[in-house]
């Protein structure tokens, strides 16, 4: 048997003020065909999954926490206890509006790595209203570097 435990799982920390744990897939000792699954920490007031998109189809779970997720052209709150569905090629980003830390979980297929991990780590993520389609209006900025002290 198999198994991935969180409290092993060192993750990576991304610019936008987030931090990601393969569950399935990546670094993760279970590796899947069909899916990819990791458990994702956003930072309090802005952390973010900034704007991005990929080939897979993907769900957002929402274990704890208050934000605002987009997804193409619509925006809304989330709270723990919510999925969200983001259809394959849509842009979408979520963002923490609370005051405590949002915890989440992906998961996406088919399995493999996506894009904007690395476009994010290597400041060449596409920017909204630019190289990406503009964000919903109202929703909160896209994070492509992390805020300065």
């Amino acid at each position: 048997m198999t198994t991935a435990d969180l409290t092993t799982i060192a993750g990576r920390k991304y610019p936008a003020r987030r931090r990601t744990q393969n569950l399935v897939g990546g670094a993760s000792p279970i590796q899947a065909t069909h899916f990819s699954m990791g458990f994702v920490t956003l930072d309090p007031s802005g952390g973010q999954v900034p704007w991005h998109n990929q080939e897979q189809e993907e769900v957002y779970f929402i274990v704890e926490g208050s934000g605002e997720i987009c997804v193409g052209t619509e925006r809304q709150a989330v709270h723990g206890g919510q999925a969200v569905y983001i259809p394959p090629g849509v842009f979408h980003q979520l963002t923490n509006t609370g005051p405590s830390p949002m915890t989440m979980i992906y998961c996406y297929g088919p399995a493999g790595d996506v894009a904007h991990w690395r476009q994010e780590l290597d400041g060449t993520l596409p920017r909204a209203g630019k190289s990406a389609p503009p964000l919903p209006a109202g929703a909160a900025p896209q994070c492509t570097t992390p805020p300065h002290p």
